[in-house]
Order: structure tokens, then C-alpha cells, then sequence
């Protein structure tokens, strides 16, 4: 069984930074891709970032331009770096493995408020 694990949320006022990381029990390389998803109080879970095992990313156009997906392949470990933060990124941040079998975290809440 494949473990992500998340960790990095918290509280941080409007404006502000945070970065999350994805720690995976089994070499990220083998799966096509590896996402970065949240959901907030009441609403669906959204896709926010992909990055492929190929070096392509994609970012759902909320946080283009704000927010940075990138992979560390030889630590198995994926990061999503959160800038200029607003309130309407309050949610749990969940990472995802893409593969044959899909593979999820646990989640880890952000919160931005003043």
C-alpha cells in the first residue's frame, strides 16, 4: 500500500506564504503524475496543480501565477508552493498520485484569514 503523506498547512494572514509538501512511500517516478487538490467547507474538491513525471505542470487558472507545483523525484517528495494566499484558498489540500491506481493523502488544512 502507497502512503502520501502531507504536511506545511496552517494559518497565515491574506498575502502571506505557505509551502506544502507530499512525502510518498514508493518512488513518485512510477506514477504518470502526481496533483495537488483541495476542498473547502461545502464545496468540491478542485484540482489546483499537476506535475508529470515528464516535467509538465498545470494549474487550474485560481492559482496561476500564485502557486508553484514541483517534484523532487529522488526524495519522492512533491511540493506546492502557495503565494500572495487569499481568503478563497482556505481548504484542505490533499496530494494525489496518478497511476494505474490512484493514490491519496490524508490532507492538510490551510487557512488564510485575517
Amino acid at each position: 500500500q502507497v502512503q502520501l503523506v502531507e504536511s506545511g498547512g496552517g494559518w497565515v494572514q491574506p498575502g502571506g506564504s505557505l509551502r506544502l509538501s507530499c512525502v510518498v512511500s514508493r518512488n513518485i517516478f512510477s506514477f504518470h503524475a502526481m496533483a495537488w487538490h483541495r476542498q473547502a467547507p461545502g464545496k468540491q474538491r478542485e484540482l489546483v496543480a499537476t506535475a508529470t513525471s515528464g516535467g509538465s505542470t498545470h494549474y487550474a487558472d485560481s492559482v496561476k501565477g500564485r502557486f508553484t507545483i514541483s517534484r523532487d523525484d529522488a526524495k519522492n517528495t512533491v511540493y506546492l508552493q502557495m503565494n500572495r494566499l487569499k481568503p478563497e484558498d482556505t481548504a484542505v489540500y490533499y496530494c494525489n498520485a496518478w497511476g494505474q491506481t490512484d493514490y491519496w493523502g490524508r490532507g492538510t488544512q490551510v487557512t488564510v484569514s485575517s
